[in-house]
């Protein structure tokens, strides 16, 4: 199910990553002890539209996650905790 851009964004400035604007919109994890992480994504800068399905899919494994530990993430079911815990699982933290 397509989410919204916005959306997908504030959860996951909400969740510890940061923004860097360049050709696109970057989002680096930044652990709790400020350690940069190896997770990133990035969106376009394009306005008004819905992240699909297969595009949310990739975000979630350049996270590290699946699809439906991404929208966990962005949703805020999964707290920044538990995701370092994937992170470190996964070798990018």
């Amino acid at each position: 199910m397509p989410k919204d851009k916005r959306q997908v964004e504030t959860g996951l400035l909400n969740k510890g990553f940061r923004r860097h604007e360049g050709d696109h919109s970057w989002f680096i994890y930044f652990a709790l002890d400020g350690r940069k992480s190896l997770a990133k994504t990035k969106t376009s800068h394009g306005r008004g539209f819905d992240i699909d399905d297969g595009l949310l899919a990739c975000m979630a494994r350049q996270c590290g996650l699946k699809k439906s530990r991404f929208i966990e993430l962005v949703e805020c079911p999964l707290q920044r905790p538990e995701y370092e815990t994937f992170l470190k699982q996964a070798g990018k933290l």
